[in-house]
C-alpha cells in the first residue's frame, strides 16, 4: 500500500511538470502565430491595384436594354418584375424612352426598340 501510494505522488508530480510544459509550449506557439497574422505586405513589393468603379447604368438604360432584348415587345409588368422598380418609374421612364423616340408603342401596353 506503501509503494501505490509512493507511486501515485510520483505520477501526480510528474503530471504537474507535464501541465507546465504544456502551457509554456502553448504560449510560445500564441506568440509565433500572432505576428504572421498582423503583418502587412510591404508597399514597395507589393503594387496598388485600384479597383475599377463599376459604371452605373442608368434607369432609363437598363429599361431599354429590356426593351431592346426582347423581338415581339415589353409589357410594363414586365419590366417592373426585371427591374424591381416601382410602376410610376417604369411609366416615367417608358414616357421619356418614346418622347425621346428610342421606343415605339406596339400594341396596348407593349413597346419595343424604334
Amino acid at each position: 500500500m506503501k509503494q501505490l501510494k509512493k507511486d501515485l505522488k510520483a505520477v501526480a508530480k510528474d503530471l504537474k511538470k507535464l501541465t507546465q510544459k504544456t502551457l509554456k509550449m502553448f504560449k510560445q506557439f500564441e506568440k509565433l502565430e500572432k505576428p504572421h497574422a498582423a503583418r502587412k505586405p510591404k508597399a514597395k513589393a507589393v503594387k496598388k491595384v485600384t479597383a475599377k468603379k463599376p459604371t452605373r447604368v442608368s434607369a432609363s438604360e437598363s429599361v431599354l436594354a429590356i426593351i431592346k432584348r426582347s423581338r415581339k415587345g415589353v409589357d410594363k409588368a414586365t419590366l417592373v418584375n426585371k427591374t424591381g422598380f416601382k410602376d410610376s418609374n417604369i411609366r416615367t421612364i417608358l414616357y421619356r424612352l418614346s418622347k425621346q423616340r428610342k421606343i415605339k408603342g406596339v400594341g396596348r401596353g407593349l413597346y419595343s426598340k424604334a
